[in-house]
C-alpha cells in the first residue's frame, strides 16, 4: 500500500490527477486549469511532483499483478526527448502485443541493451525468442544475455530473429507513449522522465487490459495504489 502521509490533498484527488495526467494528452498546465473548473486548486509543479513519486510506486505494483505473457517478444527502441537532448526508451511486448518490459536509457549501445534484456528476463521470466531490427547493439545484447544464462547453468538459449514486418507491432505501440509525451515538450531531467514514462507505461496496460483487475481505467490505477 502507498503512502499518502503528509499530502495536503486527498488520496483520491492526488491518484486522480496522476492518472489522467499519465492517461491522455494534456499538460500539467492544462490539467492545473481542468481541475481549477472543478474547485481544486494546484500548481502544475506540485501535480509534476506528484506524477514523479507516485508513478514508479505504481508501476512496481503493475508489475506484480500482470497476466501471463507470450514467450515470443518484439522489442525495440523510440526516441524521447530530456533536457533538449535526444535519449532512447527501449520497449518490449510479447506476439500478442502485451506490454513487457520498458527502459530509459541515455545510451544506445549493447551495454544498454544487455542491460535492458536482463531486467526484462528478472521481471518477465525467460522467452523462447525475441525478434530485433536489425540494430546490432540489439542482437549482441541478446548473446550477451544467453552468454551470462549459460554461465548460470540455464538451458534455454533465447533466438534471435530479425524481421521488420514481425516488429511492426512494437513500433506501432510506441505510438501511445509518444503521443502522450508530446504534450509534455520534453522532460527538464532524466529523473522526472523516467518516472513519468513508468506511469505511462502502467496506463497503457490498464488500457490492454493486462493487469488481474477489474473496474475502469481509474478503478484499476487506484487500486494499485492500495
Amino acid at each position: 500500500m502507498i503512502s499518502f502521509k503528509g499530502s495536503h490533498f486527498p488520496k483520491h484527488i492526488i491518484l486522480n490527477a496522476v492518472y489522467f495526467y499519465l492517461r491522455y494528452s494534456v499538460s500539467l498546465r492544462d490539467l492545473e486549469e481542468i481541475l481549477a473548473e472543478r474547485g481544486i486548486v494546484v500548481d502544475h509543479a506540485t501535480l509534476n511532483r506528484w506524477v514523479v513519486k507516485f508513478s514508479p510506486l505504481v508501476a512496481i505494483e503493475a508489475q506484480r499483478r500482470k497476466r501471463p505473457i507470450a514467450v515470443s517478444w518484439r522489442m525495440d527502441e523510440t526516441y524521447i526527448k530530456v533536457r533538449g537532448q535526444w535519449m532512447y526508451l527501449y520497449r518490449a511486448v510479447d506476439r500478442d502485443g502485451k506490454t513487457l518490459d520498458f527502459m530509459l536509457s541515455e545510451r544506445r549501445d549493447t551495454s544498454a541493451a544487455t542491460l535492458f534484456f536482463a531486467e526484462a528476463l528478472s521481471n518477465n521470466g525467460i522467452p523462447l525468442r525475441i525478434v530485433i531490427d536489425k540494430s546490432g547493439a540489439n542482437g549482441a545484447g541478446i548473446k550477451a544475455v544467453n552468454k551470462i544464462l549459460k554461465r548460470f547453468g540455464c538451458p534455454t538459449t533465447i533466438s534471435t530473429v530479425r524481421s521488420k514486418y514481425l516488429n511492426n507491432m512494437i513500433e506501432q505501440d510506441h505510438r501511445f507513449i509518444k503521443r502522450r509525451t508530446r504534450p509534455t515538450l520534453g522532460f527538464k531531467s532524466f529523473t522526472s522522465a523516467a518516472a513519468t514514462l513508468e506511469g505511462i507505461e502502467v496506463a497503457q496496460r490498464i488500457r490492454k487490459k493486462q493487469l488481474k483487475a477489474g473496474g475502469n481505467g481509474f478503478a484499476q490505477f487506484a487500486a494499485l495504489a492500495g
